[in-house]
């Protein structure tokens, strides 16, 4: 198995710049290169690519988009080509716009090795960034609401912390990360404990250091979690209207309690809810089923050619 065993001082600045967890980057990249070299080398680069041959390698755009996970797929190469073996020409930053055609990240070294690099690289990039292109157009669309978008625990194995720090470089907000970090009153939970008020009496007395969250069906379990002291509430598949009617009955309470509009709910309506007043839209589909940003490899003689555009 291939072993990240040090990172580029580039590296290592780009993951502190955006306070990325070294160990799980490490752990990330070493488990995803495991399935590119399971069976040994690049056997068909290695065939046609002399061994001596360097190039330039740029990542580039093929569609506009936000960008995230520059800093991880610069840890690939660290792992593939070595540290100190390849010269960073230039590089996007996560967050940043870039148009179709504009370069993300710029390298260059053995052919060989940015080749056998090049999807393990690009698989890790085009998910981070897909998701934080998905979740531009949430925070556009919901701009002078004042609600924000946030994300779930739907993310592809092994990799939450990566998706949802692709979220944040999209301009929303995470959820709870696991389920110890946090407490979530789901529906099952409230059909176990009886009712409403009973799960929330058991949260209170087994976890009181927690921060926790109830999710509710209907108006009458709103009153109830709110009778309860919830601090925070999920509507679960409510309408508009009753959103705004939730929305209504928290404002009679002259307490702070922050609503959550969750449900199926697309970009089409997003807007509509938030301007209930809502504080968060939960939506899954930021990293449990968004599409890649389609960005791509090419090698290049000469200088390697920037264009960013960011």
């Amino acid at each position: 198995m291939l072993r990240l065993n040090a990172l580029s001082a580039a590296t290592e600045s780009a993951l502190a710049d955006v306070r990325l967890p070294v160990d799980e980057v490490r752990r990330v990249v070493e488990t995803a290169l495991a399935e590119d070299l399971a069976h040994g080398p690049d056997v068909t680069t290695e065939a046609i690519i002399p061994g001596d041959a360097t190039a330039y390698a740029a990542i580039s755009a093929r569609e506009p988009g936000v960008v995230a996970g520059v800093p991880i797929a610069l840890a690939v190469f660290d792992a593939v080509l070595g540290a100190g073996e390849y010269r960073l020409v230039d590089r996007a930053q996560d967050g940043a716009e870039v148009d179709a055609g504009a370069d993300v990240l710029v390298l260059r070294g053995p052919v060989r090795r940015l080749l056998t690099a090049e999807r393990t690289a690009l698989n890790l990039l085009c998910h981070l960034s897909g998701i934080a292109t998905a979740t531009a157009r949430w925070v556009d669309e919901l701009a002078g609401t004042g609600t924000q978008v946030r994300d779930s625990r739907k993310t592809l194995p092994g990799l939450r912390v990566l998706a949802k720090y692709a979220v944040r470089q999209g301009g929303g907000t995470n959820h709870r990360m696991a389920l110890g970090d946090a407490v979530l009153i789901k529906d099952n939970h409230v059909a176990a404990a009886g009712s409403v008020s009973a799960a929330i009496t058991a949260v209170r007395e087994h976890a009181p250091h927690l921060p926790w969250q109830v999710e509710v069906d209907t108006l009458a379990q709103l009153d109830e979690a709110l009778a309860a002291g919830a601090p925070e509430i999920m509507l679960d598949n409510f309408t508009t209207a009753d959103c705004g009617r939730a929305v209504a009955r928290v404002r009679a309470t002259g307490r702070r309690v922050r609503l959550e509009a969750s449900g199926g709910i697309g970009l089409d309506v997003a807007r509509t809810y938030a301007e209930t007043g809502v504080d968060f839209l939960a939506v899954g589909g930021l990293t449990h089923s968004v599409p890649a940003l389609d960005l791509g490899l090419d090698l290049r003689t000469g200088n390697g050619g920037t264009s960013h555009g960011c």
